[in-house]
């Protein structure tokens, strides 16, 4: 227990003013509610609490409560569950400052303590430049990320690469298991790989299946060495989801900077290149 759900724990007044749900993906994204002593509803249900209008939600799906002592998160029998840091709850679960409930395909961060206020705006600048579902950074870090290294390759004539990758068939994915087990793949695929790469590395979101990964001071040999063993943690990572496991592989294209490349959307584009022979010639497999 940290210091602050210790607090929370013994002033359960404390607990009481200060806890709340913000949306970090899903619709109506930042959106905060908060949380009070009388039990509190997420649904599909236009009546809940928290209404969410997915079909993959249940019109009562969970109910947050005060229990005194610390807010807990139960269930109410849903179809798809509720789940609490990726794992579903199957009773009564105590909940702590800074855990992600999931809900459909909604993920909600329960947020408790002194400065709740402080820490909302900054999860609201955090969202600005992660993706939610992923961890990773979003679209709009990445293409910012990509500009300032490749104008640092630029002017100190340093090595920079840039892996596109894309999951295969991923369609086929969602429109056999269901959207809620598309994103399961895209969380957990994300999950395994971000702990290989280097700190100085930036992994991010750039579309709905895609993601790229750029490579400070790393040439095009030592890119296609990291972009292998990207594809090689795909390859063997068993998705869970809904009681099943999900297989899956990814194609990755592979540029490095040069002195002919005009800009950050010239190495864009001939990683994208790479990617698109790396489909073509069969996927799961690294080009570039």
């Amino acid at each position: 227990m940290t210091q602050r759900e210790a607090i929370i724990a013994r002033n359960p007044k404390t607990g009481f003013q200060d806890a709340c749900l913000v949306v970090i993906y899903g619709p109506e994204l930042g959106r905060r509610a908060q949380l009070g002593r009388a039990p509190f509803l997420v649904g599909r249900s236009a009546k809940s609490d928290l209404p969410i209008d997915q079909e993959s939600v249940s019109r009562q799906h969970a109910r947050i409560s005060f229990s005194g002592e610390r807010f807990t998160v139960e269930d109410m029998g849903s179809t798809n569950g509720t789940f609490v840091n990726d794992v579903q709850v199957s009773s009564v679960h105590a909940l702590r400052d800074g855990d992600q409930i999931k809900i459909g395909s909604s993920i909600l961060k329960f947020m408790a303590g002194d400065n709740i206020e402080a820490n909302y705006h900054e999860e609201i600048y955090r969202l600005m430049t992660v993706d939610a579902l992923t961890q990773t950074h979003n679209k709009r870090y990445f293409g910012e990320a990509l500009e300032r290294e490749f104008g640092r390759a630029n002017r100190y004539r340093r090595e920079l690469s840039l892996i596109a990758i894309d999951l295969d068939h991923f369609k086929k994915v969602n429109d056999t298991y269901g959207h809620l087990s598309g994103d399961a793949v895209l969380r957990q695929m994300a999950l395994a790989v971000r702990p290989r790469l280097r700190q100085q590395d930036i992994f991010a979101r750039v579309g709905g299946e895609e993601f790229c990964i750029i490579l400070p001071e790393v040439g095009l040999a030592g890119a296609r060495v990291t972009a292998e063993k990207v594809r090689r943690i795909v390859e063997a990572l068993p998705v869970q989801s809904e009681g099943r496991i999900i297989r899956c592989t990814v194609s990755l294209g592979v540029a490095g900077w040069d002195t002919t490349l005009e800009s950050a959307l010239a190495l864009h584009k001939a990683a994208d290149v790479a990617l698109y022979a790396a489909k073509q010639g069969g996927r799961n497999r690294c080009v570039g």
